[in-house]
């Protein structure tokens, strides 16, 4: 379960490097990858809601920062129009 980054360029050109505590997220989004705002967040949320899941089955508790991870995706997201696209550069453990 090593822990995973995820680089995103969101719709007015700045990036940010997203925490992940498991390589799931590799699972849900892919490199170079283009996605509408909303499905951008819908993905955020059940990948990481998945990883903490893998985070509580082995040390017995959820990943507050795959929380407060998402927590930012949702508060930078909310700038945005839902139709406004949103890029996965990279991912990297």
């Amino acid at each position: 379960m090593p822990e995973t980054y995820f680089r995103v360029r969101w719709p007015d050109g700045r990036e940010q490097s997203c925490y992940s505590p498991s390589s799931v997220v590799a699972e849900y989004f892919k490199p170079d990858t283009e996605y509408v705002l909303q499905e951008f967040v819908g993905i955020s949320e059940t990948a990481l809601a998945e990883a903490s899941e893998r985070v509580k089955q082995k040390f017995g508790y959820y990943c507050s920062s795959a929380s407060d991870q998402l927590q930012q995706i949702r508060q930078t997201a909310s700038r945005f129009e839902p139709s406004d696209r949103v890029t996965i550069l990279q991912i990297h453990n």
